[in-house]
């Protein structure tokens, strides 16, 4: 026997999809899984718009997040195209959790997305994580969990809390039970396969999101313009932020700038914790009307609009 299949034996390494509507956890499971923060957390939905993976090592088996965007209706280009997203990135997993809410329960979205499995998942090995159980009453999560017997059958039921990282060990332990045999894809050490100049990115998005509480995500995007690594070992970057009008760019900037210079602080923090080194962080605002039906756009985000339209 190789050597090669002596490894292959050895290791385990498993692609695993969390789905699910808009604001169901998915971001903060995959954060503590990986233990990291390689995908923005927010109160507001659809924050996330493209597949990131996070890797994380379990024994013997790498897991490899892919952290979808939420599974809703879609009214426009992006909203189609974040749809055609997830499912995609669903059906490229070898296993998948699908997410729902404990205080929520059988949503009109769950619903859809519990009709839509049989066509989008045939294949797939499929569990349920009901989140936020710290939420409700045990009556009531009981209650829930016989209505959901009722209408789907799944590989497992998860009771967890993403946040506070209860029922996490067991998922995560079943997550890499269930990983096929095979060479790890990527380095023990790596965390993401997400390129970081796109996390930089996300992080000062997340940030810009947190704090203009009443604007749209939709709003505004934000790319890495320029990355110089210094001497002395810091990082200089130069990120943009796209708006679509004149008025949100007042909105980014605040009043004397203020606004602009607090998301550039917070996000220059959490940058730094990530690359683990000092990061001077430079952001400019740009008025570009179009940018939300601009194919280039798109695929900064990892989105095709082509199928986002099917």
């Amino acid at each position: 026997m190789s050597d090669q299949n002596q490894e292959d034996k050895a290791t385990q390494c498993g692609f695993v999809a969390l789905i699910g509507e808009p604001n169901a956890g998915k971001s903060t499971l995959l954060n503590r899984m990986v233990g990291a923060k390689v995908s923005i957390v927010t109160h507001k939905v659809q924050t996330t718009r493209t597949r990131i993976r996070g890797v994380a090592i379990h024994g013997s088996a790498q897991l490899i997040f892919i952290d979808t965007p939420g599974l809703f209706q879609p009214r426009r280009t992006l909203d189609r195209a974040m749809v055609s997203a997830a499912w995609t990135g669903a059906g490229d997993a070898d296993v998948v959790v699908l997410m729902i809410e404990a205080h929520r329960g059988i949503t009109e979205g769950v619903e859809r997305i519990f009709d839509a499995l049989p066509e989008k998942l045939h294949q797939a090995k499929i569990a349920l994580a009901v989140n936020k159980i710290d939420m409700v009453k045990r009556e009531k999560l009981l209650a829930l969990l016989a209505q959901i017997q009722e209408r789907v059958t799944f590989e497992r039921v998860f009771l967890i809390s993403a946040e506070k990282g209860d029922g996490v060990e067991d998922l995560r332990d079943w997550l890499a039970a269930n990983a096929p045999d095979g060479p790890w894809h990527y380095p023990e050490d790596d965390l993401s396969d997400l390129p970081i100049r796109m996390l930089a990115a996300e992080i000062t998005r997340e940030k810009l999101i947190l704090r203009l509480h009443q604007e749209l995500p939709y709003q505004l995007t934000v790319e890495t313009e320029s990355w110089k690594d210094l001497k002395d070992g810091s990082a200089r970057i130069e990120q943009v932020i796209y708006v679509a009008r004149d008025g949100h760019k007042g909105i980014v900037l605040g009043h004397k700038g203020e606004t602009i210079r607090e998301i550039g602080k917070l996000a220059r923090e959490d940058i730094a914790v990530l690359l683990e080194r000092p990061v001077h962080l430079f952001l400019r605002v740009v008025v570009r009307p179009d940018w939300m039906g601009d194919p280039e756009r798109y695929r900064e985000m990892g989105l095709d609009i082509s199928d986002g339209k099917k």
